[in-house]
């Protein structure tokens, strides 16, 4: 993993040089497309080594599935179900660290459009599965999620808008709102290398906290049989917060599995 983020550096020069060669583009944005209506499963862990006024540590380790359901009789478009169960670690104020499950979240996408542009919009659950008051928020949380993607075999634009509300859970616990947008920008090099940066900007709209992370990694896929394998890791710098225990930087990192 120490070496993966040089080595795509090196690949970036290449790529001056030489295209990416169809085939590699092909299998890396099918990985890499959150819209790809293919089954997949992905192990992806946040390390946040340093917080915004704050000596302590965080770490979300995620497991997430991804299961596509063609059109049918009862709904006339592709939809993609993503669950994302975390493993997470956070400081106890009593001292030391707290770690155990995290929030679910659960997804439905409805692929709109395909083409130049695809298109997906959808609606959004949180459970309050927390191991631990620490590890979630006590609430259940509903919204939507949009997602919007330019492929092509150079690279891979797009963006992705969840915003989530509560609406029943622990009277004891304060009421939460949030706004994220996952800006992802894949450029395709050549023998299934790329360069990546797809960080998760953060607002909480009940108390207008929020922060800002820019994100620089690379990564590599290759195939087994049938899957696409993808393994990457991402540096990733917050520009802008407001707010303490906001990560000042985070190595986002992991291994995508797409059965294709």
């Amino acid at each position: 993993m120490k070496r993966l983020f040089p080595l795509a550096g090196g690949a970036l020069l290449l790529a001056l040089a030489q295209p990416a060669l169809a085939d590699d583009a092909e299998t890396a944005n099918k990985s890499n497309n959150p819209l790809n209506p293919a089954p997949g499963l992905n192990f992806q862990d946040y390390y946040t080594p340093t917080l915004y006024g704050s000596d302590k540590h965080t770490n979300d380790f995620l497991l997430r599935g991804t299961l596509p359901v063609m059109p049918n009789s009862l709904v006339g478009v592709p939809q993609i179900f993503r669950l994302t169960m975390p493993l997470s670690t956070r400081p106890d104020p009593e001292g030391g660290y707290k770690t155990g499950l995290g929030d679910i979240n659960l997804f439905d996408i409805f692929l709109l459009h395909t083409g130049a542009i695809e298109v997906g919009v959808g609606p959004l659950l949180t459970l309050p599965t927390a191991s631990n008051d620490e590890l979630g928020t006590g609430k259940w949380q509903g919204g939507l999620a949009a997602v919007v993607i330019s492929p092509s075999p150079k690279r891979l634009l797009g963006g992705l808008l969840q915003w989530q509300q509560s609406f029943a859970g622990d009277d004891d616990r304060p009421d939460v709102g949030s706004v994220t947008f996952q800006p992802f920008g894949i450029f395709n090099l050549p023998h299934g290398w790329y360069v990546r940066s797809t960080g998760i900007w953060t607002f909480d709209i009940e108390h207008g906290n929020y922060y800002i992370p820019i994100g620089l990694g690379g990564g590599k896929v290759w195939k087994e049989g049938r899957t696409i394998m993808n393994l990457f890791v991402e540096p990733q710098w917050t520009v802008a917060h407001d707010g303490d225990n906001q990560p000042k930087f985070t190595v986002f990192g992991g291994l995508n599995l797409t059965f294709d």
